[in-house]
């Protein structure tokens, strides 16, 4: 005890503050940072399983039918037609865009796409049409929005007319082929 005394009387106050610190210091490392960073490496570990997972695969430059076959693939094919249109109606019912009347054409176009051409007269403030445009966007990947048209009757009014014209792509049936 007396020797403890004595080194404390040496180093002095500063230096048992130091000595304090670095022992804190150890006990939060080997508390805190030791785990974080065994986590991290388990999340690490686990994102790049679920990144080999992903159905989406890079596409290589050797062979262009391969190409063709994986762009294809990327598409839903014609039968989810309904399951996408569901996806467009609810949405609009969320933002309270009624979808009573539309123009609604299947075309088939090159590459073995059909083309969906959905044309929509609607009634809307402008913060519901940007706001349903954008999640279509978002929750339709294969949408393409192909025109816009806005207007409103007088300046004071808050209800715009417009019109929404926007293309949905699907893989025909007969162009539906096996991953490789």
């Amino acid at each position: 005890m007396k020797r403890l005394q004595q080194l404390i009387r040496r180093v002095g106050l500063i230096g048992v503050a130091g000595v304090v610190i670095l022992l804190l210091c150890a006990v939060f490392y080997l508390s805190a940072v030791k785990p974080a960073e065994g986590e991290i490496a388990a999340q690490r570990v686990a994102a790049l399983h679920l990144k080999s997972r992903s159905p989406y695969k890079p596409i290589a430059v050797d062979k262009r039918s391969d190409d063709l076959r994986r762009f294809q693939n990327l598409f839903p094919t014609t039968g989810k037609i309904p399951i996408e249109l569901e996806k467009l109606w609810v949405t609009a019912s969320v933002y309270q865009i009624d979808l009573l009347q539309g123009e609604y054409r299947l075309e088939s176009g090159g590459l073995g796409l059909a083309r969906y051409h959905i044309t929509l007269p609607v009634r809307a403030t402008y913060a519901q049409l940007r706001s349903f445009v954008n999640i279509v966007l978002k929750e339709l990947p294969t949408a393409s929005i192909d025109g816009l048209r806005f207007e409103r009757k007088s300046i004071d009014e808050t209800q715009l007319d417009a019109q929404i014209d926007l293309s949905l792509y699907f893989r025909s049936a007969g162009t539906a082929v096996a991953q490789p």
